[in-house]
């Protein structure tokens, strides 16, 4: 167990609220006071959300509305921050948006409840939609600039891992974007296989954007243990969808010559994360997906994108499970490795976080999670800890 873990168990887990209309400070004591629950879903999709949960009931003389709901911090466009610290150490979760509200009131005493619902700050890339070119501009370039404009929202610069880097002539093919920011850098991303998101610093209203490849050689986080015992710290099951590995096999128009040339995917080309394969799982009943339409790309550019399907539908097998906070010692953080031990060779070994939900409330912290890899078998013999 790291430094981190063994503060969390010795000093406790602590939650602090941060709201601003865009400069975000903690919450003032009356909404703190009324807070329930928190819950934080984190994942490689093209969102990440919050949902603030607070007991309202009437107050005053007059008694004319619920108490919260006339204070502006809890209203649609308020920045909203949500800090753990485990003992000393600080972890913001998300740092987002308030998009909707939904008051539940009840009959019963203290039961009346406003759930405040958000999204990360992508959400504000997501917002107007657009018409704009991009004539002789790389991938790198286009992503660069248009995400320049949310530095407020960022306040360090992007990592972008150019997939791309050629410079298609103006008189050959123009990049065009015709909706929202977000949406195309999310299409960008699809088209590339690579993944577009937004992750707190550890410092509140200080984000890092990231657009590029899924990180699979990445240190692996604090071990997920099953079935050991005392050592046990999470609930896993396992699942493996035969239907989902695909390979791509079809043809492109060559844009030079105007003849077709075939487009085949042989293997994901993803880091391998397990030691058998849907290749070597399923020879016989692997699917294979005709090309969809790739007019006017080159046949590099078409070839790019089908293996981009190809390695999207690779990852296979599914284990979803919950692990408390108080017996893993530390956050299990999306979009990066983890190591599981305790499930049998067939299923131990490296998994990639797909998504971490966070529940948190009085005296409770627990964390449901969804892990993927593209098949059976540990890569390694000792599970590292």
């Amino acid at each position: 167990m790291d430094v981190m873990s063994s503060a969390a168990s010795l000093l406790g887990t602590r939650l602090t609220l941060w709201l601003g209309p865009t400069i975000a400070v903690p919450a003032p004591a009356p909404i703190v006071e009324a807070l329930s629950h928190v819950e934080v879903t984190l994942s490689d999709g093209p969102r990440d959300g919050f949902q603030l949960v607070f007991t309202v009931g009437r107050t005053g003389a007059l008694a004319l509305d619920y108490t919260l709901m006339g204070n502006p911090l809890l209203r649609p466009s308020t920045r909203v921050v949500v800090q753990v610290w485990l003992g000393v150490f600080p972890q913001v979760l998300i740092d987002g948006i308030i998009m909707d509200t939904h008051l539940e009131p009840s009959d019963q005493p203290g039961a009346s409840t406003l759930t405040v619902i958000g999204e990360d700050v992508r959400v504000m890339m997501d917002i107007r939609q657009t018409a704009l070119s991009y004539p002789a501009e790389s991938v790198y370039s286009i992503i660069q600039q248009t995400l320049l404009t949310y530095m407020m929202y960022l306040g360090t610069p992007p990592i972008i891992l150019p997939a791309d880097p050629s410079i298609a002539p103006p008189t050959e093919q123009i990049p065009v974007k015709t909706d929202t920011d977000l949406s195309y850098l999310l299409q960008l991303a699809r088209d590339y296989c690579c993944v577009f998101y937004v992750e707190p610093t550890p410092v509140p209203m200080v984000n890092q954007a990231y657009w590029g490849p899924l990180d699979l050689t990445s240190q692996p986080q604090t071990v997920l243990s099953v079935n050991m015992g005392p050592e046990t710290n999470a609930k896993i099951d396992f699942r493996y969808d035969s239907r989902k590995p695909s390979l791509v096999a079809g043809s492109v128009i060559d844009k030079t010559t105007g003849l077709p040339i075939p487009l085949v995917t042989m293997t994901p080309t993803l880091p391998p994360l397990a030691a058998l394969p849907a290749l070597a799982v399923q020879p016989q009943t692997l699917r294979t997906v005709m090309a969809a339409d790739m007019s006017g790309l080159s046949y590099a550019e078409a070839l790019l994108r089908a293996q981009a399907l190809t390695n999207r539908a690779s990852h296979a097998v599914l284990a979803t499970g919950e692990l408390d906070m108080l017996r893993y010692g530390t956050i299990l953080r999306p979009r990066r490795l983890v190591s599981v031990r305790g499930a049998g060779y067939m299923h131990d070994g490296f998994y990639y976080v797909q998504s971490v939900t966070h529940s948190i409330g009085k005296g409770e912290y627990k964390q449901r999670f969804t892990l993927t890899r593209e098949g059976f078998g540990s890569l390694t013999p000792v599970v590292p800890t």
